[in-house]
């Protein structure tokens, strides 16, 4: 089984997930840009169990998204590393960020999601399923 390890800035934080993720792609929407401090989010979507916590204690946030979906945001308390998530709309997921991975050259996003938010210079890919909205 493939695994892949991550970690925060500061290095305190650090996971491992084994397996493929269940889904994967790009989230355009205002949340994922202000978690991330980017023009959007690259996110992988794993099942809980996937997912292990190797080292370092978080802090979270939680906050009601556009989707009405409740989401927790895990990040780290030395750094402020943004590094798990969850949202009550896909229970037994956890996400993890492309940009904490310490090798994220097997990512493949499959779509793109709030493409009616992206901003002017991001090029939305055609060949992937893409949302104007969320994922129907």
């Amino acid at each position: 089984m493939e695994k892949h390890t991550g970690k925060c800035l500061c290095g305190e934080v650090t996971y491992e997930v084994s397996g493929e993720p269940v889904s994967q792609g790009n989230c355009h929407c205002i949340d994922c840009r202000k978690n991330t401090g980017a023009g959007f989010a690259t996110i992988l979507f794993f099942k809980e169990e996937q997912v292990v916590q190797l080292s370092g204690k978080t802090s979270s946030f939680q906050y009601n998204a556009d989707s009405g979906n409740s989401k927790i945001k895990y990040f780290c308390q030395r750094c402020g590393s943004f590094v798990f998530g969850t949202n009550s709309g896909r229970e037994g997921i956890k996400t993890i960020y492309v940009g904490t991975l310490d090798d994220a050259s097997f990512v493949k996003p499959q779509f793109n999601v709030y493409t009616s938010r992206a901003l002017p210079y991001v090029k939305i890919d055609e060949s992937l399923n893409n949302f104007e909205k969320g994922r129907q």
